[in-house]
């Protein structure tokens, strides 16, 4: 009787101790897989800024090239507009709020882009939403965990 009752306590415990081993080792696969997730999110989200501050520095020395130099070949609106579009497309994999920026870029530059060569303003308006499109990607990066 003794034994039984000794083999049903060790049993019991036993089974105690393989339902907690599954759901510990099922907290710490959940855990695990959820991590890698927002670490690739984070890792595409950190290419896509970097990809668009770079062409948001090629935007801007089109424009300076135009404007200031009379360059037609470096200040090429056709140029000009493919790093505009670059902009928009990557901005959306950042952030939504990074994404209405780039959208800002692109409406100022579809509604003036033929007045960079000769308006002050219109320069200084771009290199503005310039500005606030990387300052939203930098606030992006910092808030990223």
């Amino acid at each position: 009787m003794k034994n039984l009752k000794n083999l049903k306590e060790k049993l019991k415990f036993y089974y105690i101790m393989s339902v907690f081993s599954v759901l510990f080792a099922l907290l710490g696969f959940s855990y695990n897989a959820w991590r890698m997730e927002v670490s690739e999110e984070n890792n595409n989200v950190r290419t896509a800024a970097f990809a668009v501050l770079s062409h948001l520095g090629e935007l801007e020395h089109i424009i300076l090239s135009a404007h200031y130099d009379n360059d037609i070949i470096q200040g090429n609106p056709r140029k000009g507009w493919v790093k505009v579009g670059l902009v928009v497309d990557l901005s959306a994999l950042i952030a939504p709020n990074v994404g209405g920026k780039a959208e800002m870029i692109k409406a100022v530059w579809a509604e003036s882009w033929h007045l960079i060569h000769t308006e002050e303003a219109v320069v200084t308006k771009l290199m503005g939403e310039i500005d606030d499109t990387r300052m939203a990607i930098k606030m992006v990066l910092k808030e990223m965990s």
